[in-house]
């Protein structure tokens, strides 16, 4: 395996991850000396307004997904008298994405430094952390360090002097990938059955208890210490114009050494690949996904392309949470949206008919041609279904769940057609989801 290059060394800024390799980084005194909660001390001595106003200058763009800014999403908060509340979205659920994970492992008190400083801004003294139902080990470890937090004066009445007061609380769901949706996670944090509203009203004026709510990313949340630390113009000094800052890229698949890589937004597969050590042996890069499986797929030809909020959106996919997932040669990308059609179908809450449906049926279609049975017809299908799907469900995981099966027709027609004229040997049976062909 060769070294990365400088070209792709350049990309890098340990930021987000700096304490990843300090032992012990999740305990407060770990965290304490290597500038933990500074940020705080200077957060508390500036206005509210100016510390929005700095997250408006920085261009922080939102780290779950979608990139709306966050200053922006702050300064939408009204000044009426109601309670505030912050709602941390830790309910990582897409398949290949797998940053939030290690932030709250590794480094839980940037995050809960990071929502202080974020309260304080919004003016809320509730806050939440929705963390995934399976993630135990995450919500041990965030339970002890807000344990901590709250013994040392970080929260609680009165923090460091200042007159404000916070409180926090670790929420664990049940597993519901529909959590993730902001406001199915604040129906499910209220007790109710995980499922999407109706929107407007949007969070900003009604979200929890009906109350002004902002609900950000892990990731997002874990930014602004650093943020308050380093500057508006230092945190524009990584990136690019319109997408700024760190990021960290979540690779997985068919690569020699997948995991967390932290580098600067708008860097290439190509630097990817070079430093997760390439691809493994055998293989040859033939379609990935720049964020999760519901993001659109993009191929070789997009090696060079920079993983950035709009050059990814001008490509035809979305950046979304950053989840590098590699496919190769030797992969099928029939198979993986008749893998990803079956994710969504599981996961869909049942709530819009075109979701409920629409997922359900087209896994019927894949799974028949797969196995072999399969016709033309039925790629008119897929897509008809996908038309009726996108931008007529209730929330954004209908439309992400038709991302991987119009873009793989779009590729990779002529795999769907070597399936239906027979030309590939059936990789499905035809009653059961075994697969009976070996890749």
């Amino acid at each position: 395996m060769t070294a990365p290059s400088q070209r792709a060394l350049s990309r890098l800024t340990p930021v987000l991850t700096k304490r990843w390799l300090s032992p012990d980084a999740w305990r407060l005194d770990v965290y304490e000396r290597l500038d933990g909660y500074t940020a705080l001390r200077k957060a508390l001595a500036a206005h509210p307004d100016d510390l929005i106003q700095l997250v408006k200058d920085s261009g922080l763009r939102g780290r779950g997904g979608a990139g709306f800014p966050t200053g922006l999403k702050w300064s939408f908060i009204p000044q009426d008298g109601k309670p505030h509340y912050l709602v941390v979205n830790a309910d990582e659920g897409e398949p290949g994405t797998c940053k939030d994970l290690p932030l709250m492992m590794a480094d839980p008190h940037s995050l809960v430094e990071g929502i202080i400083i974020s309260a304080y801004a919004i003016r809320a003294n509730n806050a939440f952390i929705y963390i995934r139902g399976e993630a135990v080990h995450a919500a041990r470890r965030l339970r002890h360090a807000v344990n901590e937090a709250y013994a040392a004066g970080y929260l609680g009445k009165n923090i460091l002097g200042s007159g404000f007061d916070l409180d926090l609380v670790v929420h664990s769901g049940a597993g519901a990938y529909i959590c993730g949706e902001e406001t199915a996670l604040l129906d499910s944090l209220e007790g109710y059955r995980g499922q999407p509203r109706l929107k407007p009203p949007f969070p900003a004026t009604h979200g929890l208890y009906g109350g002004p709510t902002v609900v950000n990313n892990v990731e997002t949340i874990c930014s602004i210490p650093y943020l308050v630390l380093g500057g508006a113009e230092w945190w524009r000094s990584m990136g690019t114009e319109k997408s700024p800052g760190p990021k960290i890229y979540s690779i997985s698949g068919r690569v020699v050494n997948p995991g967390q890589y932290e580098c600067s937004l708008g860097t290439t597969l190509r630097d990817l690949l070079e430093l997760a050590g390439g691809m493994q042996p055998g293989h040859q890069l033939r379609f990935w996904t720049p964020g999760g499986s519901s993001t659109p797929l993009l191929t070789e030809e997009h090696l060079d392309l920079p993983l950035d909020f709009d050059s990814v959106a001008a490509a035809g996919s979305m950046l979304g949470t950053t989840a590098v997932q590699v496919f190769s040669d030797k992969d099928c990308p029939v198979y993986a949206a008749y893998r990803w059609i079956m994710f969504y179908a599981h996961e869909s809450c049942g709530k819009c008919t075109p979701c409920r449906e629409g997922n359900y049926w087209m896994v019927q279609v894949l799974r028949r041609i797969l196995s072999g049975k399969g016709s033309h017809a039925d790629l008119d299908l897929l897509l008809d279904a996908c038309d009726n799907l996108l931008g007529r469900s209730f929330c954004a995981l209908g439309d992400g769940a038709t991302s991987c099966v119009t873009s793989s027709i779009k590729y990779f027609k002529q795999d769907y057609l070597d399936y239906i004229e027979g030309r590939k040997a059936p990789l499905l049976s035809p009653n059961e989801a075994d697969l009976v062909g070996a890749h």
